[in-house]
C-alpha cells in the first residue's frame, strides 16, 4: 500500500453527521470479542451506514490528491482501539499487492466503483513472495467486506477514467506500516516495508 507523504494529527471529526451513530455501532460490534463475529457485524453495520442518509462523511473525504490515494483517520477509539480510516481515490489509483501487517479490517465503499483482487500465497523464500490470484471483484457503493490474517493479501484500485471512489476502512487498530510486495518474476514478488501516514483533513 502506498505511504501518504506526511503525517498530521487525527483531526476531530465528531461534527460531521452521524457519527455518534457510526461510532456507537462500531463499539457495539467490537465489543463482541471474537474476529469473525467482530467483522461480520461490521460487515453489516457498514451497509447499512452507507445506506443511511443521516451518516454524512466530512466534505474533506470526497477531494482527492493528486500524486497518491488519500488516507485521512476520522477516529480512533481510546477505548477499544480500532481505527475509522476514509480513502479517496482518484481515477486511476490503487495499490499494489499489500497486506494489513496483522490487523483485521473491514471495508465498505461509499461512492464510485472500487476493484478488489485477493490473492493467495504460494510459497516465500526469504522476502520474495509468490502470489497467484484468488478471485476479484468490483465493489460499488453500499458494499463491504472483510479480511482476516493471514487471508489478508490483496490490491484496491479505481480503474475509472474520470470518477473518484470513497471508501471507508475500520481497523482492529491504527495501521502505521505494512508490506508491499512488487512483482519481479511471473508470479514471484518482492516484499517491501511500507510506513503508512494520514493527510490532512
Amino acid at each position: 500500500m502506498s505511504p501518504a507523504p506526511s503525517a498530521s494529527p487525527v483531526p476531530d471529526h465528531g461534527e460531521f453527521p452521524g457519527h455518534a451513530k457510526l461510532v456507537a455501532g462500531v463499539d457495539a460490534a467490537v465489543a463482541a470479542g471474537d474476529e469473525h463475529v467482530v467483522t461480520a457485524r461490521l460487515r453489516h453495520l457498514l451497509c447499512a451506514v452507507i445506506a443511511d442518509p443521516e451518516v454524512r462523511l466530512p466534505a474533506c473525504v470526497h477531494a482527492p490528491i493528486a500524486d497518491h490515494y488519500a488516507r485521512r483517520e476520522l477516529y480512533r477509539s481510546s477505548e477499544f482501539g480500532y481505527s475509522i480510516v476514509a480513502m479517496t481515490w482518484g481515477p486511476g489509483q490503487g495499490t499494489p499487492i499489500h497486506d494489513h501487517a496483522g490487523l483485521w479490517c473491514v471495508e465498505g465503499v461509499f461512492a464510485g466503483q472500487l476493484e478488489i483482487t485477493q490473492y493467495e500465497l504460494l510459497e516465500s523464500d526469504g522476502d520474495r513472495y509468490r502470489f497467484r490470484a484468488a478471485g476479484g471483484m468490483q465493489a460499488g457503493p453500499g458494499s463491504a467486506g472483510s479480511l482476516i490474517p493471514p487471508h489478508e493479501y490483496h490490491t484496491i484500485g479505481n480503474r475509472s477514467a474520470d470518477a473518484i471512489a470513497v471508501s471507508l476502512h475500520i481497523y482492529k487498530a491504527p495501521i502505521e506500516c505494512c508490506s508491499k510486495f512488487q512483482p519481479v518474476d511471473g508470479e514471484w514478488h518482492e516484499r517491501q516495508a511500507a510506513a503508512l501516514a494520514t493527510d490532512a483533513a
